[in-house]
């Protein structure tokens, strides 16, 4: 898994033996350079030379992905006779699922990956539900619902990637989800603009800093914010020029009550959208690499009032490795005939098989 804040792969050995309860059998993450997230970032927005640049990146991420995957072989020292498969969701460069030839790219080829890892590759998850009318994502709250549902409580998963998103599991009712705006996305771009940083560590720099309300006003205003369910998002919407555009009215207010209230705009967006929500929540659940953000965490704590706030890894599901592992399970549906989008969440049509299958040379 790479997503939006494109830090780098997350890469996960699951074993499924036991049905409902994935094993996390081992972890591994392979950072990006500088100059792999600098071409990533460059191809997210419209330019000079994009065909022969994305075919280009396409085969690198596919190098960088088998890379990543043998090193977490190595690591665990297992058989690669006992892997059924892996799941690569690939890196987002442009996700567009309300145009009316809707669409969504994602690339590091899996042809690439199947060769130098000699396994089975599932790939190019979101565009089978595109296809149904849906939205091609989020499509990691099939797996929310299958491993962290409850029968006796309300619970929303608050996913904080590079983008946030919610998974809404209440009792008696079917999955539903969607994306609810900027994450990490908006204050990575902003402390690396300012400061060459890829990421304000705990909020560090944003408590330095104090929210501005009209600011805040303003980036709350952006039409995604209050559009209505399925919806997702990404970079095209919420990205580095977007924001000096909107701060051009703003050029009173330092670089930390910038950052700060970048903060309070992914804290706001996230905790309005839940409490908008005709349902009494009994916990929260965090994810991603934003649940590490005390301060984000406990900003989005204090406006979720009644509300248990913790992680997913107190449930089971360890945080950080949780969206890599759902992409493992999302290639056992594909590999077992199993659908796995959720049409409440992204609005397609019908439950699709996702994914299309890769295989290396024979022996």
């Amino acid at each position: 898994m790479s997503g939006t804040s494109l830090d780098g792969i997350d890469a996960v050995l699951v074993d499924f033996a036991e049905e409902g309860k994935p094993v996390l059998v081992g972890s591994h993450s392979l950072p990006f350079s500088n100059s792999i997230r600098a071409e990533i970032a460059l191809l997210c927005q419209p330019g000079q030379n994009e065909i022969d640049r994305m075919g280009e990146l396409d085969r690198r991420l596919g190098q960088l992905f088998a890379q990543a995957t043998n090193e977490l072989i190595a690591k665990t020292s297992c058989p690669r006779a006992r892997i059924s498969a892996i799941g690569s969701h690939g890196q987002t460069i442009r996700h567009h699922p309300s145009r009316s030839s809707a669409f969504s790219i994602q690339i590091a080829d899996p042809n690439t990956i199947a060769y130098l890892t000699g396994l089975k590759t599932v790939a190019d998850f979101r565009r089978m539900d595109i296809a149904a009318g849906g939205q091609g994502a989020p499509l990691v709250p099939a797996f929310h619902d299958a491993v962290l549902r409850d029968r006796t409580e309300n619970r929303v998963i608050i996913n904080i990637g590079g983008m946030a998103n919610i998974t809404v599991l209440a009792t008696g009712q079917p999955v539903t989800g969607f994306d609810t705006g900027p994450g990490n996305v908006l204050m990575d771009s902003w402390i690396q603009h300012r400061q060459s940083r890829n990421y304000d560590e705990d909020g560090n720099w944003a408590a330095s800093g104090a929210c501005d309300i009209a600011l805040l006003d303003q980036l709350m205003s952006h039409p995604y914010i209050q559009a209505p369910a399925p919806k997702s998002t990404g970079r095209e919407s919420f990205h580095l020029e977007w924001l000096k555009g909107v701060l051009t009215a703003f050029t009173h207010l330092g670089d930390a009550d910038i950052q700060r209230t970048l903060l309070e705009f992914s804290a706001l967006s996230i905790a309005e959208t839940i409490n908008n929500l005709d349902i009494t929540f009994h916990r929260a659940l965090l994810c991603g690499g934003g649940s590490h953000n005390s301060l984000l965490r406990s900003r989005i704590a204090a406006l979720l009032p009644g509300i248990k706030v913790s992680t997913t890894t107190n449930f089971g599901i360890d945080a950080d490795w949780l969206e890599a592992m759902a992409f493992a399970w999302l290639a056992k549906q594909r590999i077992e005939g199993g659908t796995g989008n959720v049409t409440t969440v992204t609005g397609a049509a019908s439950p699709c098989i996702l994914g299309g299958v890769y295989l290396p040379p024979p022996n």
